[in-house]
């Protein structure tokens, strides 16, 4: 019989269909259909599991180590190891994720022509063209970062870069990437103008992989790279044919893993010019904090692991449909609110921390984090449910935050915050109750505040007066003493003793 010279997949619940060369991995086809790989697609973890609704899929050796053979009897496997072996339909667990932009006024001075911030995210990559004349948002693109395929944190893609000798790829991956956001920014809005500049923000990492800096001192200790920027280049140097060749241009970097977005974010939030001591906690797998007012300033990254973006959790994936994103007691009942009014596919970040907050609430958590009453699993929302291991994932990236906090607070006299800033994604849609019950943020709620996209923000306040914000980034950089934590012999035991959830919950 002669083999089909295809085979089409239907993918659900997006209903859209594929053709795959026989022996075509699933890994080639879905990350442009949403689909992240957590481990670089070397088959060390469950976060892009996929469901054979139809069709057949032999699961090969490393999804059987990784898969229960009942999951793999229900359809369930990893895509970066699925090779589709006949026409089949393919169920999505990851899909329509919102990313975060800045819809922020902010004081400006008025200049001739347009231009580009972007904020470039280890996940998520946000671009805003703007009028330079009247600050006004032309157009607005929004992509998953096209490294992701090799990796889904910094530490992923430092060993591909390292260990495989990937970082070219990367670097090459992730400017042909902004490029084309670039363009597609002009067509959409179809204007014509003279492109002068182009801004861009992002992690340390991130900042050397499209630099083209030598990521290899960020893979041992200390974990500090002598090249921090800011970097400069012509448009036309990456291979962007853009009208006006605009200068591009990569604030610089504050210390270790806390990039220039954290940098971007002290100027959104004036935190530079504050009187009164004030935090800046961006939540994610690598959690940057900033702690400090006018005077002085520490910052510090955290390796909180990515338990914040649903990853390395039994049942978690990203804040997109299907995810669990609220979990509140109603009644002595859980009640779940789930994105995209579909059925429960998994908890993202925030539900999570909901999860976890009402089982300390009811008794089903203790404070060391063991199940009471010996179970060894709790259903939140059927078929949704939290395993022993999954609350020790919180636990290790909540004290790593945790601790974070506290450091910084010492070095600097164990001071009064007046006010903590969230900045990201997962600090926008976290309940800061929740984060208090579980001992994430340790301050009353209403003193924390969620502030979005400080990274973009800050990056389309540079574009306005890039000569006086230069000088302006460079004294706050000068201002800012990175605080390596690894070098801290009291760090450890701090972070042991945040493990440990609070015994009882805040009273307002």
């Amino acid at each position: 019989m002669k083999q089909k010279s295809t085979h089409r997949i239907l993918l659900q619940p997006t209903h859209e269909s594929l053709d795959a060369t026989p022996g075509t991995p699933l890994r080639d086809l879905l990350f442009e259909h949403g689909v992240e790989f957590p481990c670089g697609g070397r088959g060390r973890c469950r976060g892009c599991r996929i469901r054979l609704l139809h069709g057949t899929a032999s699961p090969n050796a490393i999804e059987r180590e990784i898969l229960s053979p009942n999951e793999i009897a229900q359809g369930w496997r990893l895509a970066c190891q699925c090779v589709p072996e006949s026409d089949s339909t393919i169920e999505l667990r990851q899909w329509d994720s919102a990313i975060l932009v800045d819809d922020s006024r902010f004081d400006f001075q008025p200049r001739q022509g347009i231009g580009v911030a972007i904020d470039l995210g280890t996940t998520t990559l946000v671009a805003q063209l703007l009028d330079l004349q009247t600050g006004n948002v032309l157009a607005v693109k929004t992509a998953l970062n096209a490294q992701a395929r090799y990796g889904a944190d910094v530490m992923s893609r430092i060993h591909f870069a390292v260990l495989e000798r990937g970082q070219a790829q990367l670097q090459r991956t992730i400017r042909e990437q902004i490029g084309g956001l670039a363009q597609q920014l002009l067509s959409v809005s179809q204007q014509s103008g003279t492109m002068r500049d182009i801004v861009l923000v992002g992690n340390t990492v991130m900042h050397h992989l499209f630099c083209g800096i030598d990521v290899e001192p960020l893979s041992h200790y200390p974990f500090e790279s002598p090249r921090m920027g800011p970097d400069e280049f012509a448009a036309a140097e990456l291979g962007w044919k853009l009208e006006g060749n605009p200068n591009v241009h990569f604030l610089p970097c504050l210390g270790g893993f806390v990039g220039s977005d954290i940098l971007a974010g002290i100027v959104a939030t004036k935190l530079y010019d504050s009187e009164r001591y004030v935090a800046l906690v961006d939540l994610g797998t690598n959690g940057e904090i900033v702690i400090g007012n006018r005077d002085r300033m520490l910052c510090t990254s955290t390796a909180a692991g990515p338990a914040f973006e649903g990853a390395k959790i039994s049942m978690g994936m990203r804040a997109c449909s299907g995810a669990i994103s609220e979990v509140r007691i109603e009644q002595g009942n859980l009640r779940c609110h789930v994105l995209g009014n579909v059925a429960p596919q998994g908890l993202c970040g925030s539900g999570l921390v909901d999860a976890v907050s009402a089982g300390l609430e009811l008794g089903t958590i203790a404070p060391n984090g063991r199940f009471a009453n010996g179970i060894n699993s709790w259903t939140v929302c059927p078929p949704i449910v939290l395993l022993q291991t999954d609350i020790r994932e919180l636990q290790l990236a909540k004290a790593a935050i945790a601790a974070g906090i506290e450091m910084l607070s010492a070095a600097l006299g164990t001071v009064e915050m007046d006010r903590i800033y969230l900045a990201g994604a997962f600090g926008n849609y976290i309940n800061r109750v929740s984060a208090h019950r579980i001992g994430l943020l340790d301050f009353p709620p209403e003193r924390v505040e969620p502030v979005g996209n400080t990274a973009l923000l800050g990056a389309k306040i540079a574009l306005f007066d890039l000569g006086r914000i230069d000088l302006e980034y460079r004294d706050i950089c000068k201002r800012v003493r990175h605080v390596a934590l690894n070098l801290d012999p009291d760090f450890q035991e701090v972070f042991v003793q945040r493990m440990s959830f609070p015994a009882r919950s805040f009273q307002t």
